[in-house]
């Protein structure tokens, strides 16, 4: 008798594959830990609740993603993965120890934060596409949809831990441990790096050296209306609606009044649903694009639902919906990408999603804080509604359109 979630875990069997999750895992907790402390830093301590700031912070943050997308696919596709995922982790786990130093001492400004949220970005930057990628390396095209739904649980378990363990760590000992327990847990991802046993990994195609393979990249796109669709829905939902940092923050302080403990708990409580998505995903044999219809419907409907929350556990238990929805639409896109793109294409491939997805922030962020600050969070988490139902409608557009090709 096969035994229960037997498959859901299955990209585990591979001793690569454990090594790089439970290092990945620990980095993951370390990540979160940092993104909730430099939220409750800017909103609460370097200005008056101030959804502008950290819409700002955001947008520096993820903004490299779009603004060194031809720098960052490259690389991808051309350089060691491994070792370039040293130089990325080894940066990012730098920069944290550095911000952390400067908030214990309490020589921290907002432009400190300002500068280091744009560092980091271009680091991680370069870190998303090849991380995504590597998988590849580590479990072979096989078990590629199941190995990035598990990435995905990971990064979401840890996210139900991180927030907590930023919590009490702030109430406790202050902001800045936040940023140094997220630099020491660097060490945990590079140590599973060295550990990988090299004779195991199943390495890419690298693309050939050219000056256009970055426009090759676009040109590739373009020609398929499938992974144009899926683009153009990861832009209205990275851009307008997965701004949780200012949503979380502006409701649980500025509707619900919760202290720090209580504004780490709803980033948790997404994180249930976040997870619970991923698992569900891992556990199918293959994505499928309807699946990217019903995420973006129903990410429409948690972000609704969460505007019109009446109270703090109502708001909370709705962010579980949304979380859900929000895994679906990236994992199955994820998926959905590296699986029906060339081998040897896909680094930019992957390197043009994140910019998409992730790149629209500096347009969206400032936007929605803009709301936030304006007309209330409750309209806020309005425009992240609107997003998810707009995305849906691509989803249903790209669908008839298939069929009637098909036909």
């Amino acid at each position: 008798m096969r035994p229960p979630f037997a498959g859901v875990f299955r990209s585990l069997r591979g001793f690569n594959y454990r090594v790089w999750a439970a290092g990945a895992f620990v980095s993951n907790i370390g990540t979160w830990v940092q993104r909730t402390g430099q939220d409750w830093l800017v909103f609460t301590q370097l200005t008056d609740h101030d959804a502008f700031a950290v819409s700002l912070v955001m947008a520096l943050q993820f903004g490299p993603q779009l603004l060194l997308l031809p720098l960052t696919g490259y690389a991808a596709d051309h350089f060691n993965q491994r070792r370039l995922l040293v130089a990325t982790q080894t940066t990012m786990g730098t920069l944290a120890l550095i911000l952390g130093l400067l908030t214990v001492t309490g020589a921290v400004e907002l432009w400190h934060v300002y500068v280091f949220a744009f560092l980091f970005g271009s680091a991680a930057a370069f870190d998303a596409p090849v991380r995504q990628t590597f998988v590849a390396e580590l479990v072979g095209e096989k078990d590629l949809h199941n190995a990035v739904a598990l990435n995905s649980t990971s990064f979401n378990a840890a996210r139900m831990i991180g927030p907590a363990i930023a919590g009490l760590t702030i109430a406790a000992v202050g902001t800045g441990w936040a940023f140094l327990l997220n630099g020491a847990s660097f060490v945990a991802v590079l140590v599973s790096l060295a550990f990988l046993r090299l004779g195991d990994l199943r390495p890419t195609a690298r693309a050939h050296r050219t000056l256009g393979g970055f426009t090759e990249g676009f040109r590739y796109v373009w020609r398929r209306p499938d992974l144009m669709a899926m683009l153009v829905m990861l832009f209205l939902v990275g851009t307008f609606g997965l701004n949780f940092p200012i949503f979380i923050s502006t409701m649980a302080i500025g509707v619900f009044h919760a202290d720090a403990q209580g504004f780490g708990l709803l980033s948790s409580c997404m994180a249930i649903g976040t997870v619970a998505g991923a698992l569900w995903n891992a556990g199918r044999a293959q994505p499928r694009f309807s699946l990217l219809l019903n995420g973006a419907a129903i990410f429409g409907v948690g972000c609704t639902l969460a505007a019109l929350a009446p109270g703090y556990w109502f708001f909370a238990a709705a962010l579980v919906v949304t979380g859900m929805a929000a895994m679906t639409l990236t994992n199955t896109s994820n998926s959905l990408m590296q699986l029906t793109t060339e081998r040897a294409m896909r680094g930019r491939v992957m390197a043009l999603r994140i910019g998409i997805a992730l790149g629209g922030t500096p347009i969206g962020a400032p936007i929605v804080g803009w709301v936030a600050n304006t007309y209330g969070p409750r309209w806020a988490l309005g425009v992240a509604a609107a997003s998810g139902f707009a995305a849906a409608a691509v989803a249903v557009y790209a669908l008839m359109r298939r069929r009637g090709v098909s036909r």
